[in-house]
């Protein structure tokens, strides 16, 4: 079937969230359809840390979809970068993805922001996007979040 665009119109500007909305509602569809999924096997995912007073140290923010775990952001405040609390949010979010019945986990980290602590905690660079503003790369990363059986190495 086609259709007649003759009096179609194409509009550019800044940021459109009734757009951006349509957009996902509409990729949502086609990909529920590719891969078997339904709404119900997403989830969004969020783990943040506040001092004594109620400021906050420090986030993450991600997502779930059907055993995959996918991490936005991650964030600590400048203060707090020495002390541990990357690890905590990190290790918190996997514990919640698990408890979700996510096996993997996909993350990507440009190279002036925290390639190598992915890379402590498990995760395996599988590739990279070059061109990032200032001559960065977006480095992308996965990572099983199966735990070793009983008398299994670790």
């Amino acid at each position: 079937m086609t259709h007649d665009h003759d009096d179609a119109a194409l509009s550019v500007g800044h940021g459109d969230a009734a757009l951006a909305k349509l957009l996902d509602q509409g990729l949502d569809a086609f990909n529920f359809a590719a891969t078997g999924t339904t709404p119900e096997d997403q989830g969004e995912l969020s783990v943040k840390a506040v001092d004594a007073n109620g400021e906050l140290i420090g986030g993450l923010t991600g997502w779930t979809w059907s055993g995959l775990f996918g991490i936005d952001m991650l964030w600590v405040r400048e203060d707090s970068r020495q002390d541990g609390w990357g690890s905590r949010l990190l290790r918190a979010a996997e514990d919640e993805a698990r408890r979700r019945g996510c096996d993997r986990a996909n993350v990507s980290s440009f190279t002036f922001q925290a390639p190598d602590f992915y890379r402590r905690h498990g995760y395996v660079e599988t590739g990279r996007m070059l061109g990032i503003p200032g001559g960065a790369e977006d480095v992308h990363f996965h990572k099983s979040l199966v735990r070793d059986t009983p008398g299994e190495a670790s």
